[in-house]
């Protein structure tokens, strides 16, 4: 018996091949009873996708390479998860590369590592320079993930400014005064790092306090060592304070080591709260506080951009109407979601609304939601 094509399940489901099409690809732009009579009909008649014959007619690999700093920081390792569950959705295979932060081996990445192997790369720059963005010609389209290094570039972030100023601010609704900012840094740059610390500054200044240099406590990298490391200095040096902001989870893990090891009881001596929600934090003793970034709108709204841009590379006349619309994945505005731990990190909203229209044009600027989520070493015991 000859293998099922694409016009036999058209014809069997009474619709049009781009019909059938568009729902092999999970386009938005189906009715529900439309893709329920084209799946039933692919099921029955047994239909199997032919993805290598699919990306050689349009000149692509399929491959798409997702290049980050540090694999085993987990909140690399939790985006890369959701990136590659994104991407199946699309039929595309994910390549993961570890730069190292090193300037060398993301340049390479954003070359395409040298090759026309993968279609296109979603990647996490901390060496990069605006410069090394800026003149792309001949590269594969890239969406860049953090910071704005600069426009013109597809970017996909949260707003991690505010998030430190909310987060600051909940330490102070506290009765904190004494905020010290781990891992924070008082300079003009673009990093994550420097908008945390903005953010953080801009919430001590709403409430008054003063800001003093000292608190902010350096770090030579962002794991869980250097945060205990930094915090035990501190404590010798005899530095007062009743809370600490670290600027990732890590480095609060680290923190509550050594706080605990101290005797410095959390959160009625110091509160601590983190940025990421990375899976320790739930498991940590007090369980961490912390500023939930949504990794799974991060990774399908930069998996949307980057599958457009490939779509213009690899066919300019337009192609198959993408119906996953970046576009409404901006949720900037509204006051801060604020959780009790004990949720589904997974589950609620995806941060995604899908429109309509042709292939996006304009490089895009998308702000994902993040949300406070509040546990022990903020709450205690009663706040839970």
């Amino acid at each position: 018996m000859a293998r099922p094509r694409i016009k036999d399940v058209a014809r069997h489901a009474g619709v049009s091949e781009k019909t059938v099409s568009n729902v092999i690809n999970d386009y938005a732009h189906v009715s529900d009873r439309t893709r329920t009579v084209v799946r039933a009909s692919i099921e029955q008649l047994g239909y199997r996708v032919n993805l290598a014959g699919r990306h050689l007619r349009k000149g692509r690999t399929g491959i798409i390479a997702l290049v980050v700093p540090e694999l085993d920081i987990p909140y690399f390792a939790e985006l890369a998860r959701h990136v590659i569950r994104e991407a199946e959705k699309c039929s595309l295979t994910v390549l993961i590369h570890q730069s190292g932060a090193d300037r060398a081996h993301e340049l390479a990445a954003l070359a395409g590592f040298g090759s026309t192997f993968v279609d296109g790369i979603i990647l996490s720059p901390l060496a990069l320079t605006a410069d090394d963005l800026r003149d792309r010609a001949g590269f594969p389209p890239t969406v860049l993930l953090g910071e704005l290094l600069e426009e013109g570039a597809d970017h996909v972030a949260i707003d991690n400014e505010r998030a430190a100023r909310e987060a600051t601010r909940h330490l102070i609704s506290l009765g904190r005064r004494t905020v010290l900012a781990v891992g924070g840094i008082d300079a003009p740059g673009l990093g994550t790092a420097e908008a945390r610390t903005r953010g953080y500054r801009a919430a001590l200044a709403e409430a008054g306090i003063a800001h003093d240099p000292a608190a902010l406590v350096p770090v030579d990298s962002f794991r869980m060592p250097a945060g205990a490391r930094a915090v035990a200095r501190v404590l010798r040096d005899g530095v007062r304070f009743d809370a600490l902001l670290c600027l990732n989870d890590q480095l609060a893990l680290g923190a509550l080591r050594t706080l605990y090891e101290h005797g410095v009881r959390v959160p009625e001596d110091v509160a601590v709260i983190g940025f990421d929600d990375v899976e320790g934090g739930r498991f940590s003793v007090p369980t961490l506080s912390t500023v939930a970034p949504d990794k799974a709108a991060v990774a399908k709204v930069a998996v949307q951009l980057l599958r457009r841009r490939i779509e213009e590379a690899t066919d300019p006349d337009g192609g198959d109407p993408d119906g996953a619309d970046p576009d409404g994945a901006e949720l900037e505005g509204g006051d801060p979601e604020v959780a009790r731990d004990g949720a589904d990190p997974d589950a609620g909203r995806d941060g995604v609304v899908d429109g309509a229209g042709p292939g996006v044009q304009s490089p895009q600027d998308r702000i994902v939601a993040h949300r406070l989520v509040l546990r022990e070493s903020t709450e205690g015991h009663e706040g839970r």
